[in-house]
């Protein structure tokens, strides 16, 4: 299947227990450009004011945060991001050792080298994770780098899909 064009749209491709551990993960460290869209959409999930959110239990807030599937595309992008830096550190680890990327623990460095990631990189990686880690999260990994920094990695969708993309 071709790459998602929005992070909202993969987050409704997600089960609940992956927004659930999205949401987990994103409220243990919310990302300050997101968090007041998570607070107003918790608030609008649960019927309660977003001064309200703050104070729920964490697991109250996740549970109300994995329940909305519309988000704004910061929140959907955001929560997107935690759910891979919370339960897929691995995948990343694996997809940028292969590409041949510095990374610590599926982190990129802010100096890391910039500019676009060639084919045969970009094919390594994808054959590094490919067949040790389940097909839908090496898809939902790599649509959302895709989305991340398209120009970085316009040619993930080619490798992956190849000329039917």
């Amino acid at each position: 299947m071709p790459f998602e064009r929005s992070a909202v749209r993969i987050w409704k491709r997600l089960s609940w227990e992956e927004r659930l551990a999205a949401a987990r993960h994103f409220w243990a460290e919310p990302p300050p450009d997101a968090a007041p869209a998570a607070r107003a959409a918790v608030a609008r999930a649960l019927r309660s004011r977003p001064q309200a959110v703050g104070k729920l239990p964490l697991e109250r807030r996740a549970q109300g945060l994995a329940s909305v599937l519309q988000p704004v595309e910061v929140l959907a992008a955001a929560l997107l991001v935690s759910l891979h830096l919370g339960e897929r550190r691995p995948l990343l680890a694996a997809f940028l050792d292969g590409v041949g990327l510095p990374h610590h623990e599926g982190l990129m460095p802010e100096d890391a080298p910039g500019g676009a990631v060639g084919e045969a990189a970009a094919r390594a990686g994808y054959e590094a994770v490919a067949d040790r880690f389940p097909e839908e999260h090496v898809w939902t990994y790599l649509n959302t780098l895709w989305l991340q920094d398209h120009d970085r990695w316009a040619v993930l969708e080619q490798v992956v899909w190849g000329d039917g993309a």
